[in-house]
């Protein structure tokens, strides 16, 4: 995944919850500024912990696998 596809995804999670950038980064203490930079993929200042922060304030994580040399079902469904 890319750092522009992290932002996308985190993104889509915050529309999909109906909460506004304003909302989560009030919640999380960063700037919308930051938030909005992040999510199109502009922003490289921001480190793991935030993202980390984020994802958990959306209800999700990032969770590490083991290289494989096969494409998973999301990057053949993607067309990657």
């Amino acid at each position: 995944m890319t750092y522009l596809e992290l932002g996308q995804a985190v993104r889509e999670l915050r529309l999909q919850q109906k909460v506004s950038q304003q909302q989560m980064a009030d919640h999380l203490a960063i700037s919308r500024t930051t938030l909005n930079a992040f999510e199109l993929g502009r922003s490289g200042d921001v480190g793991l912990r935030k993202v980390m922060k984020m994802l958990d304030y959306l209800g999700s994580e990032i969770s590490l696998r083991e290289k494989s040399p096969f494409p998973t079902f999301e990057e053949l469904r993607d067309g990657r």
